[in-house]
């Protein structure tokens, strides 16, 4: 799949942040570049477009090259929301969806993913051997009636929306580590002492 070049991205960045004080994490610093760089860096060799969902901040978020779509209203719906204004968006069949917060996800990571979705799912979902890791996924686009009719039910839970599609859990369950993300500012400064070490 990875070799198509028909696979757009979404960098997930448009939450509140309630746990980081209101502080919009995709543009907080670890390593000495904001947090969404790392996404973005990890999609960009595997999409031919590439978005930034957003819905404040969009002047800085812009300054990345990206096109930043916001969820189209100011309620802050959740990465659901976000998903859906990617999918109206999208010229392409499949949306490879990553979040803002963590930083060790790299192309590799996000090849893997794609390759690992077949003709027999619609959604591909990272599985660490305990848990589902819902903001890093590939769904095809084809699905946006369906999330449109779930979200204006007043539905927002992500995981329960993947499980009524024809989901593939992705074993990532050799590498739990990479999916370290960032919701404190502990958090941040433990990964990035970590990281350091």
């Amino acid at each position: 799949m990875s070799g198509q070049n028909k696979v757009s991205g979404l960098v997930l960045a448009g939450g509140m942040a309630k746990r980081m004080a209101g502080r919009d994490k995709g543009l907080l610093l670890f390593k000495d570049r904001p947090l969404v760089a790392y996404a973005l860096e990890a999609m960009e060799p595997l999409t031919d477009e590439l978005f930034i969902s957003a819905n404040r901040n969009l002047d800085q978020y812009q300054r990345f090259g990206f096109r930043v779509i916001g969820d189209g209203n100011a309620d802050f719906d959740g990465p659901l929301a976000g998903m859906l204004a990617a999918m109206r968006t999208a010229h392409n069949s499949l949306l490879l969806v990553m979040p803002c917060d963590s930083p060790l996800l790299v192309t590799a990571h996000a090849q893997y993913l794609l390759a690992a979705l077949t003709d027999e799912f619609d959604v591909a979902v990272a599985f660490d051997g305990r848990r589902l890791h819902p903001v890093f996924a590939a769904i095809r686009t084809n699905l946006q009636a369906d999330l449109r009719d779930y979200l204006a039910r007043g539905e927002r839970k992500l995981q329960d929306w993947f499980e009524r599609q024809r989901l593939l859990k992705v074993d990532f369950s050799a590498m739990p580590d990479i999916f370290a993300n960032i919701n404190t500012a502990e958090e941040l400064a433990d990964l990035e002492r970590r990281v350091r070490l």
